[in-house]
């Protein structure tokens, strides 16, 4: 049976603590998210992002869906959205505040949450999403281990990629979450 994502553990890396983002996170995820250059991109967000809109995106997570905080210290930093989707596939999205940007972060927390998602949903397939033109995030999910399926995602102008070798990669070349 399928564990819940509303379950889903605190993961701690060498600069970052990943923890699912709580009502008591809304102003902070308001901060990180209200910035054109994320609303402009991720479909769901709107522009101008709200705390009113934190607060409902954050009250759409249950058992199929949740999204993760990745914090440095007292900062967000950015966020991980993890999705379950037809039973069989579970698909990340992510997005980095714009001064946190090129530091690494994001591959930071991205690959912590695959390891963690590998051992806790083993044989899952982890599929994201991205605009041909995202270079930074097409490079990032490539050296995730990521491959275009050459399909279109659900998103308007997304292509669809999945993780390959997930297993075998993950189990021994990923870092070791921290508890």
């Amino acid at each position: 049976m399928i564990k819940s994502l509303s379950d889903f553990p605190l993961i701690s890396t060498a600069r970052l603590k990943i923890t699912p983002l709580l009502d008591g996170d809304v102003s902070a995820f308001q901060r990180l998210t209200d910035d054109p250059s994320i609303t402009d991109v991720v479909e769901f967000l709107p522009t101008p992002f709200t705390e009113l809109d934190a607060l409902h995106l954050l009250r759409t997570q249950d058992e199929n869906n949740c999204f993760l905080g990745a914090w440095l210290g007292e900062d967000l930093v950015g966020t991980v959205g993890i999705h379950l989707r037809k039973q069989d596939r579970l698909e990340i999205g992510y997005w980095v505040g714009t001064r946190f940007q090129g530091l690494g972060y994001a591959h930071e927390a991205t690959s912590a949450v695959i390891a963690e998602l590998t051992r806790l949903y083993d044989g899952l397939e982890i599929i994201a999403e991205c605009r041909l033109e995202n270079a930074a995030s097409w490079n990032l999910l490539q050296k995730l281990g990521f491959r275009s399926t050459g399909e279109r995602g659900h998103r308007p102008g997304r292509a669809l990629l999945t993780m390959t070798g997930i297993s075998p990669r993950w189990r021994v070349a990923a870092p070791s979450p921290q508890r």
